[in-house]
């Protein structure tokens, strides 16, 4: 992020922090270079070189620097200044060495590009956890998405995977973005709180080789109901495909389950967010029989 911060005059220090203090600004012209900077997020480019992406709403800012993520920049409109949770989360910016910009609304507007804005904004840095740390364990559920391409199908099924008690959310392939701002959206601040891997094919494979966990695929050539697969005790994965593809011959070859989603009507499949939340929420019910029986 550009370091540049001529327009806009220092309002004091809110607070320290591991040795460091951050600045509150007074910000009014869209030209700011760093109010450029936050925008460019908006576009994947500027968020690969800077590691960063936007989170719109000041519930899902503060959840977010409660489970741990680091802060770089916090943007609130000034209408909401003054207002115990911003006054708290902009000291709590400023003490980790966080910029805190108070702006208007034309230019809190421009940043999430929304013409009725949030009026907290705030600049994260990204997080991606190695597959290679991945240990699951017993009861646990993971679920792999292969080149998923809709920002909204993604979020959908992060959220989904929160609510379901998922431990995390392996990207294989080119997939898009989960720190994008469509994507983002949609989590409604689960992204903050479901780990998301990222793994070519061959990478997920050999994580899946040596993990012990059962992959269980859904696929229309799938020969077991969903409903007859039982999860317990190994850890599974659960394995959705391409919103138009679906899964590729080199993943299905190598799941040790190919489910299907029996479907009455005309429709011929679902939506990738529901499927996978159907196929969640049956592993998890699973679970919840086998913490019923003790």
């Amino acid at each position: 992020m550009s370091s540049d911060y001529s327009d806009g005059n220092p309002r004091g220090q809110v607070g320290r922090g591991e040795g460091r203090v951050g600045q509150v600004k007074e910000v009014t012209s869209l030209a700011n270079p760093i109010i450029k900077d936050i925008r460019a997020l908006t576009q994947k480019k500027a968020r690969d070189e800077s590691g960063t992406f936007i989170a719109e709403g000041l519930k899902l800012v503060i959840d977010a620097v409660e489970l741990g993520w680091t802060i770089r920049t916090l943007v609130y409109a000034k209408a909401a200044k003054g207002k115990k949770p911003v006054d708290d989360i902009a000291a709590r910016t400023v003490a980790r060495g966080g910029l805190v910009l108070e702006v208007s609304e034309k230019v809190i507007a421009t940043v999430t590009r929304r013409d009725n804005p949030q009026m907290v904004v705030g600049v994260f840095e990204q997080r991606y956890g190695n597959l290679r740390d991945i240990k699951p364990r017993a009861n646990e559920t993971y679920v792999a998405l292969d080149r998923v391409r809709d920002p909204g199908n993604l979020g959908t099924i992060i959220r989904t995977a929160d609510a379901a008690g998922v431990s995390g959310v392996i990207l294989i392939g080119e997939t898009t973005d989960p720190f994008s701002l469509e994507t983002v959206r949609a989590t409604m601040g689960s992204v903050f709180a479901v780990p998301v891997f990222r793994a070519s094919v061959a990478e997920f494979l050999a994580w899946q080789k040596q993990a012990g966990v059962m992959v269980v695929g859904t696929h229309l050539a799938g020969a077991v109901d969903y409903r007859t697969i039982d999860y317990r005790p190994r850890p599974v994965v659960v394995l959705m495909g391409n919103e138009q593809a679906g899964l590729p011959d080199e993943l299905a070859a190598k799941a040790d389950k190919l489910a299907r989603i029996p479907q009455a009507g005309r429709a011929d499949s679902l939506n990738l967010a529901i499927a996978t939340g159907v196929m969640l929420f049956e592993a998890r019910r699973h679970l919840l029989t086998l913490d019923d029986r003790g």
